[in-house]
Parts: C-alpha cells; structure tokens; sequence
C-alpha cells in the first residue's frame, strides 16, 4: 500500500499533476476501504414513516455512487423523537464511515430552545446533505368555503386538530395564532395524522398544517380542499403557484428570526450525518456519493414514482445554513420556546 502510494506520488510529479493527485489518492483510499463493507443508514423512527421511506430510496441507488460500492442497509432506531440514534454517533456507533444517521431536523431548534432535554450541538456533526426540505403547508376543507389566508384571518374561530405538543403541525398552528393574528384553536387527543384526515372529512375539524407530499392525493387532484398559506420558502414544481408564503408576511425582526428558527428544521427535511470523529476522506467520498445519487436518473425516477420530492442540499450548504440557525437571538430563541409549547 505504502509503496503504491508512493510510486503514485513519483507518477504524479512526473506529469506535472500535483494539483489532481491528492484526490486520486483519496478516492482510491476510499474505495478500498469501502470495498465488502456494509454502510448502515440508521433511521431515527420505526419503520414505514416518511424517514424510513427516504432511507429506503436512498439505499436502493446508493452504492454504485459509492467508491468500492458497499452494501447500504436500513436500520430502524426509534426512541425520544429520533434523538436517541443521533446520541448513538456519539455514543457506541462506529466512526469509520459506516454508520450514518437520518432523523428529526425538528431537533436543531430544540437543541436551542430546550437544551436541557435536546442537549445536542449538531454542528459537530458530519454532514453528508439533505434530500430535500419538507414542504408545509396548511389548508381548510373545501366545505368550510374559507378559501384565502385573509379569510381565514377574519373568521370568528378556526378548530385544527393536534397529535401532540410540540409538533409540528401544532407549532405551524400556534405561529398561525400568535404571529398571524388567526383565531386557532387546536384539538389534542389525536394518535395520528390518519385520525385528523378523518375528522376533517367529517367536518369535525376546519383543516391542517401538514406536508405537501403528505396530502391525499384525491383531496389535491379534486381540489376538496384549499390551501391558504405555505410555510415553506420554496414551491415544488406541483405546488400552486399563487399559495402564500409565511415567511414574505412578516415585517418584525424578532418575528422574522423566531419564525426561521421554527421552521429550520422543514428546509433541513430529510438530513443525513455521520459521527462527529469520522475521518475527512471518508466524509469527502460520502457526501460525493450522496452528491452524485442526488443527480442519478434510476434515484430521480423512483422517487418520482412514490411522489417523493428531492430538493437536495450538500453537506457544506447544511453546515452554512446550521450556523445561521445558532446565530439566532436570544429573545427570538424564547419566543420560540413559548409558542412550540416548551
């Protein structure tokens, strides 16, 4: 190994190719360390969920993408919210690049706004990109004949329902309440998003905040229900086009800083990281196959087949976009405690 390295380096020099070989030298490095391994894509919920699903995609087209094509294999590790399989890259899973995390962004901003539960600094991570951001939006049941984000701002009461505090549906809600001035008033009790579905059908309640890709697709295709606000900056290429967005609303700095640190975790959709003592060149040949699956043909139409959004983001523009989520000020932190129920 020492002597082709070596005799790599002579070659290298002789061809005036200095400024190529250290890459050459890491990518063959990678691919033989990589070569009859397995890489473990642990998912921090059980499986069947959204993450799991992503994961699945993921692994399915991952390893011709990969130097020295491993085998990829999912994982289930549920437990608090999925913060227990981001504790185990720091805690028990092996650093070598052959484990790797997917789980609730939600927990960033937790990690600022209940350090005492969340006690996590997820820049130390490394991070290998994001599929794509989680597009929320809220809307009323067609019925209800409530169509625009100003009618739903002038009706004498709005009733969503919720699965628990501090989801969020409930913070996209609570946000509707205390930064839009709309007159929500959100159910508890519900065991899941299926439970809600049912009573919007029946009438029980006015509408929800949930994931685009989430909505029935028969409620969509028969335009049984009316969507009145995007929390989400940007569009998918199905979304309509003349939904409101949230964000372009607010004029309040400390507003505008309090609604970015909640919805963070939407844009950080559907994250991947390692341990944070993974070594560089393993990060490097990660996020390059993370990168290069992103732009796979194969990838792109089978997640185009299971109507599964991929809006990517590399490792490096997540780690930028994290600092800023820890820049945030400390009055804009607070209030975002108070409204998520913390």
């Amino acid at each position: 190994m020492a002597m082709r390295a070596w005799g790599l380096a002579l070659a290298c020099l002789g061809a005036m190719g200095v400024w190529a070989c250290p890459t050459q030298t890491a990518a063959q490095d990678a691919a033989e360390f990589y070569r009859g391994k397995s890489v473990r894509v642990i998912v921090g919920f059980s499986s069947g969920g959204g993450y799991d699903q992503y994961a699945r995609l993921f692994v399915r087209h991952a390893a011709r993408n990969t130097p020295g094509a491993p085998t990829y294999i999912v994982q289930s590790m549920p437990g608090a919210a999925s913060l227990k399989s981001v504790v185990y890259l720091e805690q028990g899973a092996p650093a070598d690049g052959t484990a790797i995390v997917t789980f609730n962004p939600g927990l960033i901003s937790q990690s600022l706004t209940i350090p005492e539960r969340v006690n996590v600094d997820f820049r130390r991570f490394a991070w290998i990109g994001n599929i794509s951001e989680d597009f929320r939006v809220c809307f009323m049941w067609g019925a209800k004949n409530i169509k625009t984000f100003d009618d739903v701002k002038a009706a004498k009461e709005i009733v969503f329902g919720t699965t628990g505090v501090g989801t969020s549906a409930y913070i996209e809600g609570r946000m509707l309440d205390e930064i839009f001035g709309v007159k929500l008033r959100q159910v508890q009790g519900y065991p899941g998003s299926a439970d809600k579905r049912i009573a919007i059908e029946r009438g029980e309640l006015d509408g929800d905040c949930g994931s685009w890709t989430s909505l029935p697709d028969d409620w969509v295709r028969d335009r049984r229900i009316n969507l009145f606000v995007r929390f989400s900056r940007n569009l998918t290429a199905d979304m309509p086009k003349d939904v409101v967005y949230a964000g372009s609303m607010i004029t309040d700095p400390e507003a505008k800083a309090t609604y970015d640190l909640l919805m963070s975790g939407a844009e950080i959709g559907r994250p991947y990281i390692g341990p944070p003592t993974m070594p560089k060149d393993r990060v490097a040949a990660l996020r390059a196959a993370f990168d290069a699956t992103m732009k796979d043909p194969e990838f792109l139409a089978d997640a185009a087949k299971q109507r599964l959004e991929v809006n990517p983001q590399t490792g490096e523009e997540v780690a930028q976009q994290l600092d800023a989520i820890y820049r945030t000020p400390a009055a804009a932190i607070k209030r975002a405690r108070a409204i998520s129920g913390e």
